[in-house]
């Protein structure tokens, strides 16, 4: 099992996997270490990370972002109005979710934002398995702590159409402290722990934790989460400002053009950047719309004003985070920066002066700590690693209760039950009671919808027994419900029983000879009470459809790639091919042999730019260059042989020498070989010398232009011919002396002095089968 962890971004992700004893995060095609969360569609194929981000600007409207803020929500969600702004893609109902229309292979499609993520997982996945050379399977993803049981579900949905299992989904910012609390050797013990806050500023949202460390475990006390403050909220801020400024300038109307604020976004983007680190920077962005090159400027002070309806927002989340932690700020002893717009000086003063002026601490890897922590969270799963011994005590963000109709035999009864509340710990399981005679149902949901994103909808699962075993006494049957808040964060009705009590007597035991009175023992059993469940999880009819399309949308892909491979390479052919015929290959050709293919290459070159060659199969394009290599691989044998016979003819009479001088030795080393073994050796070198004489006059009469009759390979077979006849003779060990043994001292006859009853063992004697190979142990100093 390869250890992978995945930080699922909204802007882009991140891959870490253990290997030499650490974490590390492995790049991708074009050697970034951050891959973009693009999907694009396009009439021939789909591009998926860095192909989607390389075509966005020209195939904006069939390329999808932000997909962690789409999936599991619906179309009628409020947030998804906010997701509009950010997105050029058409979104739509699909099954009840939210899905984009796209056009794909000429026609138009659509899907959900369930399918969408799986295929960018199943990029992640190609990615990892590329650089790691073996199948992947299994991984853990980081996901926002404010995601509801229905997000997370749809994230564990998408991961099973790329064919992936996902042993944990982690909460990044628990993600964020594991990686800083793993590498501690100096965490105090559990009475006085050492009391943590991060503060993760990213893309798209804020989030807050507060975490207490003490050895070999972390403790989540509590979390605050702003979702909609993150880098883009300051880009748009600063789109709207100068599409403003333009509108005036240039008299144009970006705002209008998707293509236009595209353009703009991408330049405030980079202001952004350079006013991190300068007190002015400009604007210059080309041919924004109208054929109008567009420029300005923004000052460090202008820029904070800009932004002040951001970053007066950062407060919130930060106090929140701490009074539900129950600590004040001086107990906190470090705050820890994670997130790239923490890079901006603004958003640090602010954090800064919502918590009294406190230090903030920049010793993690801003961008890379959750992937980091991540993938720690994955190596405490796998049997293959073993990892310093950790403790995570997770926490859940939202309340979750049950509610049920109440029962006619009890008017009294209570109808609802906060089962999770707030800050209860993950993973966590607990027994209900209900008294029944009757089939009953069991529903669980948010307790606090106001709580949840947008218009998430606070259902969670349904739960209905079937069949109540009757008591005996015709009383109310008392039922058992087993809940469980698992290691995901997800909320199920795991079986349901009822406990039946039986009284056995044992056997009398004999005292003294006098029977004992027979004593009887309670025995409980428990009967499982039938039951079905309903969630928001994907049926698996549905999942197995959706695995069937990705894998065909996926060899569709290869296929095409395949293709443009093909082309690329007949392509290239044509060009190489043509130029070296004047070249180096000149001396090479016949003249009949390079009209001929210099005729065939500019028929390939014409049919390559034709409207059939421009779209033609993998099998055309193979068939072209086979067919131009027939002729041209001769031309090409030629040159090759005439610079590979040089130096193997060079390494043959090296070896020729070699052995020939050891054969006629007089050095003590080869005194004991047999003399006629010598002179074999003498013979073959001379017959192999002559032979390769021979040839090479031979070779001499031929013109360059035609097949040689002495190749490079013939050379290296009579090589390898003289080196196994010549060296097991020349290497032949020398025989051993006769050893005669000394006569041992102690007796007049010869014989050994006896030994002591006790001798010491060799203490290294049975080393080799005690040591047992251990899991590699991962170095996380």
């Amino acid at each position: 099992m390869a250890v992978v962890g995945i930080d699922f971004g909204t802007l882009h992700s991140k891959i870490g996997v253990a290997r030499n004893r650490g974490i590390d995060i492995i790049v991708n095609e074009v050697s970034n270490r951050a891959t973009p969360s693009l999907v694009a569609f396009g009439p021939k194929q789909r591009a998926i990370g860095e192909p989607a981000k390389t075509q966005e600007t020209s195939n904006f409207r069939n390329t999808i972002g932000s997909l962690k803020r789409l999936i599991g929500r619906t179309i009628s969600d409020p947030e998804i109005e906010i997701e509009k702004k950010y997105l050029n893609a058409k979104l739509v109902d699909v099954a009840g979710t939210v899905g984009a229309e796209v056009s794909y292979l000429g026609e138009k499609q659509t899907f959900s934002a369930t399918q969408l993520v799986g295929m960018y997982f199943g990029k992640l996945r190609d990615i990892t398995s590329n650089e790691l050379k073996v199948p992947v399977t299994d991984l853990v993803i980081a996901v926002p702590g404010w995601y509801t049981d229905i997000q997370r579900r749809a994230i564990l949905d998408a991961a099973a159409v790329a064919g992936l299992n996902v042993p944990r989904l982690i909460n990044d910012s628990t993600a964020v402290a594991l990686g800083y609390g793993i590498t501690k050797s100096d965490l105090p013990e559990p009475e006085n722990p050492r009391n943590i806050m991060f503060v993760d500023v990213g893309h798209s949202s804020m989030s807050v934790a507060v975490v207490a460390f003490s050895k070999g475990q972390l403790h989540v006390k509590s979390t605050a989460y702003d979702r909609h403050l993150g880098g883009r909220d300051i880009d748009y801020a600063l789109l709207r400002h100068f599409a403003a400024e333009f509108k005036t300038k240039y008299k144009i109307d970006v705002l209008s053009s998707p293509k236009a604020m595209f353009r703009l976004a991408v330049g405030c983007e980079k202001l952004k950047k350079i006013l991190s680190a300068n007190m002015e920077a400009p604007l210059n962005v080309e041919s924004i719309m109208n054929d109008i090159d567009a420029s300005s400027k923004l000052s460090r002070e202008q820029y904070e004003e800009l932004i002040d309806d951001v970053l007066s927002r950062i407060a919130t989340p930060l106090q929140q985070a701490l009074a539900d932690s129950g600590l004040t700020i001086d107990q906190i002893e470090a705050i820890e920066l994670v997130g790239g717009t923490t890079r901006i000086p603004a958003v640090r003063s602010r954090i800064q002066a919502a918590l009294g002026g406190k230090p903030l601490s920049t010793t993690l890897n801003q961008e890379e700590a959750i992937a980091r922590g991540t993938t720690f969270a994955c190596a405490f799963l796998s049997p293959t690693f073993r990892v310093r011994d950790f403790v995570i005590h997770d926490i859940t963000h939202y309340p979750i209760k049950v509610r049920w109709e109440q029962s006619p035999a009890d008017a009294d009864e209570d109808t609802e039950l906060v089962v999770f509340p707030t800050g209860n710990g993950i993973p966590s399981t607990k027994i209900l009671t209900f008294y029944r005679k009757e089939p009953f149902d069991i529903e669980a949901e948010y307790a606090d919808p106001s709580g949840l994103p947008g218009g998430i909808n606070p259902w969670i699962a349904r739960f209905t027994a079937k069949n109540v075993p009757t008591d005996p006494n015709g009383d109310l049957t008392c039922v058992k419900l087993k809940t469980r808040l698992n290691l995901h964060g997800i909320m199920s009705f795991e079986t349901a029983y009822v406990e039946e009590v039986e009284e056995r007597e044992e056997a009398p035991m004999e005292v003294d000879g006098e029977a004992a009175p027979p004593k009887k023992k309670r025995h409980v059993k428990k009967v499982e009470v039938p039951f079905v469940t309903y969630n928001s999880s994907l049926d698996r009819s549905i999942v197995e459809k959706f695995k069937e399309q990705e894998a065909q949308m996926h060899a569709t892909d290869k296929l095409v790639m395949d293709t443009e491979d093909r082309k690329n390479a007949l392509e290239e052919y044509v060009y190489d091919t043509r130029g070296k015929l004047d070249d180096r290959y000149a001396s090479y050709v016949q003249s009949s042999e390079k009209q001929k293919l210099l005729g065939m290459l500019q028929e390939a070159e014409d049919w390559l730019y034709s409207e059939e060659g421009e779209d033609a199969t993998k099998s055309a394009y193979v068939g072209k260059l086979d067919a131009l290599k027939v002729v041209g691989d001769p031309i090409v044998f030629r040159f090759r042989e005439s610079e590979e016979r040089v130096k193997a003819i060079a390494q043959l009479r090296q070896s020729l020498n070699e052995y020939l001088s050891q054969a006629t030795s007089s050095d003590d080393k080869y005194a004991h070989i047999d003399e006629k073994d010598k002179q074999n050796v003498v013979e073959k070198c001379a017959t192999i010398q002559k032979w390769l004489d021979d040839q090479i006059a031979r070779q001499a009469e031929r013109p360059k232009n035609v097949d040689p009759v002495l190749t490079s390979a013939d050379i290296t077979k009579k090589r390898d011919e003289i080196i196994y006849f010549a060296v097991p003779i020349l290497t032949k060990p020398k025989p051993k002396p006769v050893k005669v043994d000394p006569t041992p001292t102690g007796t007049p006859n010869g014989t050994q002095t006896p030994q002591s009853g006790t001798q010491t063992p060799d203490p290294g004697a049975r080393k080799a089968e005690e040591e047992i190979p251990a899991p590699p142990e991962m170095d996380v100093d």
